[in-house]
């Protein structure tokens, strides 16, 4: 039986009643269907309506719902469900947005998740654009933020694109685009901190500039944020994608017995080294608020550091020793290698805690590889600037040297040129220690490419790299680091792609050997 809910939009935050109905009846069923809810497949033990933030609307109000899912590991999570009531025949419902029937002052309508509402859609950018303020009774505020590249210009018109992710989109007038963050952290968001940061104190264009945000201020806690407004950026496909085209071209050229790769590759990579320097040129600042400003490499965050790679290494090299039966004889020469020089990795991180070093670190990107960054006609734009997925929100604000995202785009080109090589029909009578042969050579290629051109921005010196020893020592660090971090996902769901971290492992490896010597 359909169930039909009564709402009353006055006390409705203190309205235990319809939220035990919500919690029980409606919303369990409705998030399992929404592509941004995250414990879909775990076993939920409850949900409980924490909070409830009112916004109010042309004719009507929209709440935020703030609801927890507690799950029976023990663990739970916070998500942001705004709704609204549309009153029969006055709107178009979309499907996926249909919470259930209600009533509202003695109307016939829905209850919707509010982003499927024009009238919400529409306050919330208006809202942006006077940098508006909802108090709440508890003393709370939704604020709203205009950023520096949203102008003037009347706008009528918004509409969802189709983007299925864990947050949601709106556009608005096809030039700027609202994403609503649906799993929510006790801090505000990093994201909206570096985009706004850049828009707002460099002239750095190659990032989707900063426009707005929509934040719940708390009186007795940290601030949360909802959401961010940048504005749209035309792109033809990510970096990802347009390396896989590159890469395409290659693969047919070396099945058919040459090695060769295209000039225009060699632009599009200095490209990308350029326009990585330029966004950490654009986060680096010696003053100005402390969330930005240098640091060195002092006690704390070295202890940090080497604790996180310890424990990783401990984590990753049980796992391999759990599944190394599973692997391929390949993989298996490769993990070998690296577990007999297990003690010699212990030994390379252990030189961060007392090692000289008096490079700077600064905020970074986190999350950095070719899937981040889009093609723009001639140029390239640097997108997604949460940070390391699972890190907690205090984590992905940490400062650390800017050779971490270098890393982070190397292993990607590592990536890109071992799974084109290893994983397609082209390639299946080739012998592995040719193809690896080939992998490694364009790799290097690309990776020396990259560097060289990356590190030209900057000149010498430069407060963020003091010589080349530091370069070498963190640039290894990070490479290794994040070679053992990829470990894990490729042993748990893709035992065949294993050879590709550990074949970045072992790289390393050779490179400490030399350093020994």
């Amino acid at each position: 039986m359909e169930f039909t809910l009564g709402i009353e939009w006055e006390g409705f935050e203190k309205d235990k009643y319809t939220h035990s109905v919500l919690e029980d009846n409606i919303l369990p069923t409705y998030i399992n269907q929404c592509r941004w809810f995250a414990g879909k497949a775990r076993r939920i033990e409850g949900l409980k309506i924490r909070h409830v933030i009112k916004l109010p609307l042309e004719n009507g109000t929209a709440c935020f719902l703030i609801f927890e899912s507690k799950y029976s590991e023990g663990d739970s999570e916070q998500y942001l469900l705004p709704i609204s009531f549309i009153e029969d025949d006055t709107q178009e419902l979309h499907p996926k947005g249909i919470i259930c029937k209600a009533t509202l002052d003695d109307k016939s309508g829905t209850l919707v998740d509010a982003i499927y509402d024009e009238t919400f859609r529409m306050a919330l950018f208006q809202n942006i654009v006077k940098s508006g303020e909802v108090k709440q009774k508890n003393g709370d505020l939704l604020s709203f933020a205009k950023g520096k590249a949203l102008s003037d210009e009347a706008i009528a018109t918004s509409c969802l694109p189709d983007i299925d992710s864990s947050n949601s989109a709106m556009t608005f007038g096809d030039k700027y685009f609202l994403k609503l963050y649906r799993k929510l952290f006790s801090e505000t968001n990093p994201e909206v901190e570096m985009v706004a940061f850049m828009t707002q104190n460099s002239d750095f264009r190659n990032i989707p500039r900063f426009a707005g945000s929509l934040t719940w201020n708390r009186t007795e806690d940290a601030d949360i944020t909802f959401g961010m407004m940048v504005e749209v950026i035309e792109n033809d496909k990510d970096d990802w994608s347009k390396t896989g085209d590159y890469l395409n071209d290659f693969l047919f050229a070396f099945v058919e017995g040459n090695f060769q790769i295209k000039e225009n590759v060699f632009d599009k990579v200095s490209l990308l080294a350029k326009r990585t320097a330029e966004m950490h040129l654009a986060l680096f600042a010696l003053r100005g608020e402390e969330a930005f400003r240098a640091e060195p490499f002092e006690r704390p965050y070295r202890r940090y550091i080497h604790q996180k790679v310890e424990d990783l290494l401990e984590r990753r090299y049980n796992l391999l020793t759990d599944n190394y039966l599973k692997l391929d004889e390949q993989s298996q020469q490769l993990a070998w290698i690296f577990m007999e020089s297990k003690d010699l990795i212990i030994e390379f991180f252990d030189q961060i805690l007392t090692r000289p070093l008096e490079s700077y670190r600064t905020r970074i990107h986190g999350d950095y590889h070719l899937g981040q960054v889009l093609v723009t006609g001639d140029d390239l734009t640097i997108i997604d600037f949460e940070g390391e997925p699972e890190g907690s929100i205090k984590e992905r604000k940490i400062k650390h040297s800017p050779l971490k995202d270098v890393a982070g785009m190397i292993r990607s080109y590592h990536y890109a040129v071992s799974a084109k090589l290893f994983n397609s029909p082209e390639t299946d009578s080739l012998d592995p220690a040719v193809l690896q042969r080939a992998a490694d050579r364009w790799y290097k290629l690309i990776r020396d490419t990259y560097t060289e051109e990356y590190f030209a921005v900057f000149g010498a010196p430069h407060p963020l790299f003091k010589n080349n020893n530091e370069i070498n020592y963190l640039l290894l660090f990070h490479l290794l680091e994040k070679a053992i971090y990829e470990l894990g996902y490729e042993v748990n769901y893709r035992p065949t792609w294993v050879k590709i971290p550990l074949r970045g492992i072992v790289e390393v490896i050779r490179e400490i050997e030399k350093l020994k010597r």
